[in-house]
């Protein structure tokens, strides 16, 4: 691939600020300056990823933590990669403020619950508080705010609250119903402990980034494809669904472990699981226009994770195929698939005609579109 022109990656970079700007207008709730699960606002709207299973939450009005969460991670690589104050006091004055009404300062250690607290306790899950304290480790180290960093090691204390002895270690996924223990919770521990360890030059946190990425390999991959199975039950039954996020993390921590400690091992590890997750999570697909294309499956919020192991690997050798696709999915999606009222769906080739567009599917390709144009 030639050099992405500077004319590409400020298109790039428009999209991402149309994205937030629409997001930020129209799933608006000026009552609690947080934002909907959905627009339009669906009132027979049920949740599926919760620990509680299919459920439908009565008189929703905003938004559960992991959508929430997706704005922070756009807002911030938006300011990362523009150094636009701007973004800068969106974060500050908007999206932070908001986060803290889910912050549980109540049940010990505290952190960040699934719904807010204005509606009571709700459940607490160890990867939801993953996200967000890498959120806040590059914040600290793009603003130097000593208040980031401290969030973001209460946060690791929180999650590794959640390590036990059960299976030889590993972070349960949810606080309240300790059944599994996740790809989705350990992966992104594993990352959150490289940045921290990056940032303080504590080896503890190194030891625990290694102790982590090596358990999850263990009990956690594939070892046909080195693509990443969900989940092991206490029984040790494995729950063989595969994620795009959850390989993605692992190959961000495997690119950060080797990064740190000049291991190759860690480097390999991330390229079979780079080269297997290109395999299994990509098909031909015909598009809307009747062309034949090549797309990451269904599922926009896991791809961008995918994207942040995918674009760390890049960095290091320099094979464009597995982000480019992903960059050209993203960038049809732009032009192709978004609805009347500028919103993507969960399918990036455009054949999702569901009327109610999740916040999650929008927010995550802020970060998306701000990331892509520096694929050179």
């Amino acid at each position: 691939m030639s050099p992405a022109s500077t004319n590409e990656k400020d298109n790039d970079l428009a999209m991402a600020d149309s994205m937030l700007t629409n997001i930020l207008n129209k799933y608006n709730v000026e009552k609690y300056g947080l934002l909907q699960e959905t627009y339009p606002a669906n009132p027979d709207n049920k949740i599926t990823y919760l620990a509680e299973g299919t459920m439908q939450k009565r008189n929703q009005e905003v938004s559960f933590l992991w959508p929430y969460s997706g704005m922070l991670s756009g807002v911030i690589s938006l300011y990362k990669n523009t150094g636009d104050e701007k973004y800068l006091k969106i974060l500050e004055e908007r999206i932070l403020p908001g986060l803290e009404l889910y912050w549980d300062n109540i049940r010990e250690p505290f952190c960040y619950q699934s719904y807010p607290m204005f509606n009571g306790e709700s459940d607490r899950f160890y990867d939801d508080n993953d996200w967000l304290a890498i959120d806040f480790c590059d914040l600290y180290a793009l603003t130097k705010n000593e208040g980031y960093l401290h969030k973001a090691q209460d946060l690791h204390k929180y999650i590794y609250s959640g390590w036990s002895d059960e299976l030889e270690g590993g972070i349960y996924w949810c606080e309240q119903k300790k059944t599994s223990k996740n790809t989705c919770s350990n992966a992104p521990a594993a990352v959150l402990c490289m940045k921290l360890y990056n940032l303080t030059q504590d080896n503890d946190y190194l030891d625990l980034a290694k102790k982590t990425y090596n358990w999850t390999m263990k009990y956690l991959c594939d070892p046909e494809d080195s693509v990443y199975w969900d989940n092991i039950k206490l029984n040790g039954t494995i729950g063989k669904a595969k994620y795009t996020y959850n390989s993605g993390q692992m190959i961000q921590a495997g690119v950060l472990l080797y990064k740190a400690t000049g291991d190759e091992r860690f480097l390999n590890d991330a390229k079979r699981t780079a080269k297997g997750s290109y395999k299994y999570f990509t098909k031909i697909r015909r598009d809307i226009n009747g062309t034949n294309t090549r797309f990451y499956s269904a599922s926009p919020w896991f791809n961008v994770i995918l994207s942040r192991g995918l674009i760390a690997l890049y960095e290091i050798d320099n094979n464009p195929e597995y982000i480019n696709t992903m960059a050209e999915n993203a960038r049809y999606a732009w032009m192709n698939a978004r609805d009347e009222n500028g919103f993507l769906g969960n399918d990036w080739a455009g054949n999702d005609s569901k009327p109610f567009k999740w916040l999650l599917d929008n927010a995550c390709m802020i970060e998306l579109y701000s990331e892509i144009g520096n694929i050179k």
